[in-house]
């Protein structure tokens, strides 16, 4: 074997962390499925994650705690359905839930969380944004530092 070839190959055999975003949609549920095969197979830890919306800062107290709130519940449910799947599957994962735009909170993530692989839906929650490639996964493409996987 040559050593370009052995060193691709210690390369995609190098993959520890997986990172796994999720919105809640079908194409999530089918990426964290994929990253399951791929963390047992790899024996890989996923970073489930979840990019919620930014808190409001134009209201005032109580009303801009209750907001925080309602967001954090909001999330915690999304990524709940996630948990169990990872649970069932008795692989090993952490979970982020963050603020902000997942178009850029993702490679940000990846970047300082060394993520070796993403794994996401082509297409989100909203089927109505991009044509072929939904717009944060094309966003996740352009800016991640790493490999990534698109599921259908």
């Amino acid at each position: 074997m040559s050593a370009l070839k052995q060193a691709e190959k210690e390369e995609v055999m190098n993959i520890k962390q997986i990172l796994n975003p999720v919105d809640g949609s079908e194409h999530s549920i089918h990426s964290t499925r994929y990253a399951i095969d791929l963390a047992k197979l790899l024996d890989a830890k996923i970073i489930l994650m979840h990019c919620h919306a930014r808190f409001p800062i134009v209201l005032s107290e109580p009303y801009f705690q209750q907001a925080i709130n309602e967001i954090s519940k909001t999330s915690e449910e999304l990524v709940e359905p996630f948990i169990k799947i990872l649970e069932k599957a008795d692989v090993k994962f952490d979970i982020r839930i963050l603020e902000g735009t997942p178009g850029n909170k993702i490679p940000e993530v990846a970047r300082i969380e060394k993520i070796d692989l993403i794994v996401m839906g082509s297409r989100g929650v909203t089927d109505f944004t991009g044509l072929l490639l939904g717009s944060v996964a094309h966003q996740v493409l352009n800016k991640a530092d790493c490999p990534v996987f698109i599921t259908k």
